[in-house]
This record gives structure tokens, sequence and C-alpha cells, in this order.
């Protein structure tokens, strides 16, 4: 899934910070501050692993919940005993939702903080960067929520705890054809996201594969906030629904403006919808649509309510605002949990052993990285915006929509 428009968070100087250490001696297990504001060094008695999440910028939701749900489960490991009597230490950096920066974060970790894996990103053209400098020191590094689909090609030191691309995109263009009965669908991508760009790409050749048409494709930029233009003239091919693939930052005024167009039509999306800000933008414009995702608070699954206890009884009653609260838990447990299971207690076991992940229970699904070139084959969630916020639809098993065994 990067980076918006006037709905953003400021930047400032401590864009480039490095913050906090969730570890051993600290006050709530939280490793000192919390807030993410200053500069953190790993604890020479420990592991150190490091997470790079947007803390500002205005992917800042999405950094939030990443933090929380990384520092969740290095308590929780920690609290079991750690790996051979030391404890784990979280290294976090802000990416500021800048690809740039990111790649910059990434590689103080490593020469700095000697850390041997690295958790994160969300976006993918954040993960990219931060990918380049991991494949060239060789630390394994596990995405969060970046689902471009070509991101691990060629990198066996890069792993996900997310679906693809490549899947997300068919289930939504399944979704759509037999669910919805659209049969002439427009897409609107933003041309400046790896994410939005490939994910559009994915819905057209699963939706003109399975019967549908795809009478337009309109494009905008990052931080564009009117699209009058581009709306008109999906409105002239006259489509039953718009599937729109970039974030929720620009997703919100797209649907309102397109509701004021007079295109009143389905709107779908992948998981780069997933912030409470698209109900705010979009208005009731965008309430009855529906999006892909990874995880949903209100499933009836064991998993889902055991994380929200320990989540709520870490932060205030509170529950995870986006998905990528639940995918950083998963994302950090998993690689604590390999850790555990490395041969050696360096960057090279450790990576050796995430490659040797079979049926890892995550809040998520279960996660199988062995043999799957670091791409899990998970299942999705399509759910429904509402005034109440996200609701469940579908589900998809992985085989479901590619017609491939997990």
């Amino acid at each position: 899934m990067t980076y918006r428009n006037g709905f953003s968070w400021k930047l400032g100087l401590a864009a480039l910070a490095m913050s906090v250490i969730a570890g051993c001696g600290s006050s709530g297990g939280d490793g000192g501050k919390t807030d993410g504001s200053t500069t953190g060094t790993a604890d020479k008695g420990g592991i150190s692993l490091g997470l790079v999440a947007s803390q500002n910028g205005d992917l800042k939701p999405w950094g939030e919940d990443s933090v929380k749900g990384a520092k969740l489960a290095i308590e929780e490991f920690n609290a079991a005993g750690g790996v051979d009597g030391k404890k784990v230490n979280l290294v976090i950096a802000d990416s500021a939702s800048k690809p740039e920066i990111g790649k910059s974060a990434a590689e103080k970790l490593i020469s700095t903080d000697k850390v041997i894996g690295i958790l994160g990103e969300v976006a993918s053209g954040i993960t990219a960067q931060m990918g380049q400098v991991a494949t060239e020191k060789g630390i394994p590094l596990i995405a969060i929520g970046a689902t471009k689909t070509t991101l691990t090609e060629g990198k066996p030191n890069m792993f996900r705890v997310c679906y693809t691309d490549a899947f997300q995109g068919p289930v939504m263009a399944k979704f759509a054809y037999d669910q919805l009965k659209l049969r002439n669908v427009a897409l609107i991508t933003d041309k400046k996201q790896p994410y939005s760009t490939g994910l559009s790409e994915s819905f057209r050749t699963y939706f003109t594969k399975i019967g549908g048409k795809i009478v337009d494709e309109e494009f905008y930029e990052t931080g564009q906030t009117q699209f009058q233009g581009q709306l008109t003239n999906l409105k002239d091919k006259k489509p039953d629904g718009l599937f729109m693939s970039g974030y929720f930052n620009e997703t919100g005024p797209l649907a309102r403006q397109a509701k004021e167009a007079g295109l009143d039509v389905k709107m779908l999306g992948g998981d780069g919808w997933d912030s409470s800000e698209i109900l705010q933008t979009g208005g009731d414009a965008i309430l009855g649509s529906f999006f892909c995702n990874h995880y949903n608070n209100k499933e009836d699954r064991p998993e889902v309510k055991d994380f929200l206890s320990k989540w709520s009884k870490k932060y205030e009653g509170s529950v995870p605002a986006t998905t990528m609260g639940a995918l950083a838990y998963d994302a950090t447990a998993l690689m604590c949990d390999a850790l555990k299971r490395a041969k050696t207690k360096d960057a090279k076991g450790l990576q050796d052993a995430i490659e040797d992940t079979t049926g890892f229970k995550g809040v998520s699904g279960v996660i199988t990285l062995k043999g799957k070139h670091g791409n899990p084959p998970k299942r999705a969630l399509v759910v429904q915006l509402t005034k109440n916020g996200q609701e469940f639809a579908k589900a998809y098993e992985y085989d479901e929509a590619t017609g491939q065994p997990k």
C-alpha cells in the first residue's frame, strides 16, 4: 500500500528521528517513551529488531497502529522469556510516509542500531526502498501491509504477512461480478503509486477474464484534490461500477465528487481504503461501498477475540483503528517466533527460519512462507463501509479467486 493531500499531518524536523525501544527494564513494557518522539538505540544485552513505520505524514493512521501492534507482540514475547534468556529490543524508526526517508531509516537501523531483522512498511513504495537496503546488507525484512505483487521477486530476504495485489484484485473483481452483478466497470488509478497501478491491472485482468468489461480508465496523482475532469470522462462511458485502487486520502474526495458529478454507481477498492478518515472525507457518498481487507475487529474467531482483549488491556480499552494493528502484531510475532527457531541468532539464521515458517497462527490468518517466495497464500475479506464503520460482507479463501491451491 503511500502519501497524501490536504488532510495529511504536517511533517516536522522529527521526520528522520528514530524512536523507542520496546524491551526489558521499562515502565509498562513500552521501552521508555511511547510517542515515537525520541531517538532509540539498542540494548546491547538483547537482540535488536527494527520497525519502520509512518509515525508522521499522510499514512500516520497506519504507522500508529503498526507501532502499537509491534510493541504488543514484543512485550508478549519478552514476558514469555524471550530467546535464550535474552530480551528482544524493538528499535522504531519513522518513515514520515516517504520512500526516501523510509530508506534512510532502514539504513540507520542496520548500520547504527545493528538490527538483525526489519519489520515494515505498509506502503509498497516505501517498502521497496527499504528492501533495497535490506537486500544489499543481507538483512531479512517482513513487510506489514505492502501488497505490490512483485515486491519480493528476486529477493529471498523479503517476506510479508499480507496477501498480494495478485490476490486482492481478483477477489474484488469476483465480488463485483458475482455478488454485485456488475458488468461494465470503470477504473480510476493513482499513477504515482505502484500499489494503485498494480491493483488496477490485477482487477482488470481478472474482471475481463470472467466476462466483465472495463469501459475506461482515468488517472490522477497522489495529493490531487480535484477530479472533475476524470469523473466527467468516466460518466460518459456509462459504467455500472467504479473501481478506485488508490489510498484513502484521495478515494474519499473521489467518492464525494463522483456523486456530485452524477456518477451514481457502486464503488469498490482495495486495502488502501482502510482508515476511518475515508468516512470523513467521503461522507455519505462513500457509504455502501466495498473494499478488500486483511482483517476485521468484528470477526468471530478466537484469535481475534484474544488479540483484542490484549490490545484493550494495553491501550486503555481501545481497539485497532486500522488493519495494520493486527498485521504488525503478526509480522512481529512471526519474526520473534522465527528467531526462537533460528539455528544461529544472526541475520542469516533469522532469514532461514522465517523462510521455513509453516502454519503460523496469526491474528489475520494462518501464515505459511516455506516455498512461497515471501508471499503467504491467505484469505481476504470484503467489507462494506457504513456509518458504523466496516461491516463484514464476504470472505474468500486463496484458492477461490486464484484457482491455485494454498
